[in-house]
This record gives structure tokens, C-alpha cells and sequence, in this order.
């Protein structure tokens, strides 16, 4: 195999250094923030194995520059309210941190839950599972 230049943890770093990173106790007072924008980007099968945040908008990471992109047919309206903070998650940090990084560079202000939802349910946040 080839030798990467840079590895995905590189590039999690990188994107850390240069975006907003939430505490997890910071997103789980902010959770009925109706402000507050939670998003989702595991895949949907990690949401019905292990729960979900309440209230939270789903947006598979594979989607998800189409999905905030106004000018794209596949465009989400949950993604243009004036107004809203949005707060990406995965499980650990590590996607919600890339993902956010490349928002950043559409334009698109957000942040992300720096160590995810896994540190969610650690901290005892609120988890609802999928019926």
C-alpha cells in the first residue's frame, strides 16, 4: 500500500485546531436551547443500536454538504434558519470534527461536540432509542 501523507487523525487535528469545539456538559445545558440545532451525522444504524439525542436532526455525514448547500437539490430547510446555532455530533469527535471543519470552508457556521455522543451518554445526557 502507498504511505499516506496524512493520516485521519491528521486531519482530525487539523480540523480541531480550527473550529469550535462544545464541552459536553456545555451541549447538554444548551439541549432545549430552542436555538440550539443539534445534528446527528452517525450513520442511521448507529442511532437505532444505541440511542439518539432527543430532539436532534439526523444528517448522515455522506449528505451532508448537499443537505446545508442552498443551491443543491437535495437542500434540507432545517439547514437555513436565521438565527440557529448548529452543534454537529458522531460518536467520538472524530467525523463531526472533519465534517465541521469542511462546513467552515462552504461558509457555514457550526460547531461540534468535541468528544461526542459517546461522552453524552457517559455524562449522563438524556438518549432516546428509535421505536
Amino acid at each position: 500500500m502507498q504511505k499516506l501523507t496524512s493520516t485521519a487523525a491528521d486531519m482530525v487535528a487539523a480540523a480541531r485546531a480550527r473550529i469550535r469545539e462544545i464541552e459536553t456538559d456545555e451541549l447538554i445545558a444548551a439541549q432545549n436551547d430552542p436555538d440550539v440545532v443539534i445534528v446527528d451525522i452517525r450513520d442511521i444504524r448507529e442511532r437505532q443500536r444505541v440511542g439518539f439525542i432527543p430532539g436532534s436532526v439526523h444528517a448522515p455525514r455522506g449528505m451532508i454538504e448537499f443537505w446545508v448547500d442552498p443551491d443543491s437539490p437535495y437542500h434540507k430547510e432545517v439547514f437555513a434558519q436565521p438565527g440557529k446555532r448548529y452543534v454537529f455530533h458522531c460518536a467520538s469527535g472524530w467525523r463531526s470534527a472533519l465534517t465541521v471543519a469542511t462546513l467552515q470552508d462552504m461558509g457555514f457556521d457550526a460547531a461540534h461536540l468535541k468528544d461526542g455522543f459517546s461522552d453524552w451518554v457517559k455524562a449522563g445526557g438524556a438518549v432516546e432509542k428509535a421505536p
